[in-house]
């Protein structure tokens, strides 16, 4: 049995879900997401809920449970209140400017990074040092956040690098002489 999946996702006032065609479609303040239904798992929309069940006892829908649970919930949630990451530049010279639909990095490279931000996803720069990512849908602002961060990941001598906000980088000693 899965502890997640046996909890039903609570639905606020604002937000409004409807099923057609195998696809799940939550329309809240923030906007509208969908999600394609897996076939072993049933869902129900109810009075301010949305339940998540195994359609029969396979082990694959067992597996699936949970995983289809929280997707949901992460739809409910995107609508209403959204997603935001926050990326942290540190180094000497590195800094980040957000223009329009681009975001131009510059991490110590002979170019400048010129990246265009996906749609359904927000860029700020408050400061040269500071990236805020912001969206509705988790997984557009997860993945944008991380291409951001592989183009110079921090490193663990002087802790160069984008790194997410809170995130703790490990800190290696010099060379002795």
């Amino acid at each position: 049995m899965s502890r997640i999946g046996k909890r039903a996702v609570p639905m606020p006032s604002n937000v409004e879900a409807k099923i057609a065609d195998d696809v799940l479609t939550v329309k809240g303040p923030k906007g509208t997401l969908t999600l394609g239904l897996a076939d072993n798992i049933s869902y129900e929309v109810r009075e301010g809920e949305i339940s998540v069940q195994p359609a029969n006892d396979s082990k694959e829908a067992r597996a699936f449970w949970g995983m289809q649970r929280t997707l949901v919930s992460n739809l409910v949630e995107g609508v209403t209140e959204g997603y935001t990451k926050v990326l942290e530049i540190n180094g000497v010279g590195y800094r980040a400017q957000a223009s329009g639909r681009k975001l131009k990095l510059q991490l110590g490279f002979s170019h400048d990074v010129d990246l265009d931000v996906p749609e359904g996803v927000e860029v700020k720069t408050p400061d040269q040092t500071t990236i805020e990512i912001s969206g509705i849908d988790k997984q557009a602002v997860g993945q944008f956040a991380a291409e951001i961060r592989r183009w110079r990941k921090p490193e663990p001598y002087k802790g160069k690098g984008i790194k997410y906000r809170g995130e703790y980088v490990f800190r290696k000693e010099g060379k002795k002489k």
